[in-house]
C-alpha cells in the first residue's frame, strides 16, 4: 500500500519560526511514519516534539497508534506534545 503524505498542523510553521528565533535548531521529522514532527536542539539539550493543532476537535489531537507506541517504548530525551508556541518555548527554556 502506497504511503500518504504526512499531513503538517496548521500551527507548526509558527511553532518552528518561535524556537529558531530563540536559538534552536530544528530539524523537520514528520515525513517519518510512527514518530514525532521535530527533532529540537538547544543549548546542549535534545528535544522530541509531536505538534498538534488545537484548532483541531479533540479527536484529531490524539496520538496516532503509530505515535503512542514510539512514544511509549522511547528511551532517550522526553517526547513532549505541544499545541503552542508558548508550551514549546516553555520545553525548552525550562529544561
Amino acid at each position: 500500500m502506497p504511503r500518504t503524505a504526512a499531513r503538517v498542523d496548521a500551527n507548526q510553521a509558527a511553532i518552528v519560526s518561535a524556537l529558531r528565533q530563540v536559538g534552536a535548531y530544528v530539524l523537520f521529522t514528520f515525513q517519518l511514519k510512527n514518530c514525532f514532527d521535530l527533532l529540537v536542539g538547544y543549548r546542549g539539550r535534545t528535544f522530541l516534539m509531536e505538534v498538534k493543532d488545537p484548532a483541531q476537535p479533540a479527536s484529531k489531537r490524539q496520538l496516532t497508534a503509530g505515535e503512542a507506541k514510539f512514544k511509549s517504548e522511547w528511551r532517550g530525551s522526553p517526547y513532549h506534545v505541544v499545541h503552542t508556541v508558548e508550551e514549546a518555548i516553555a520545553i525548552i527554556t525550562s529544561a
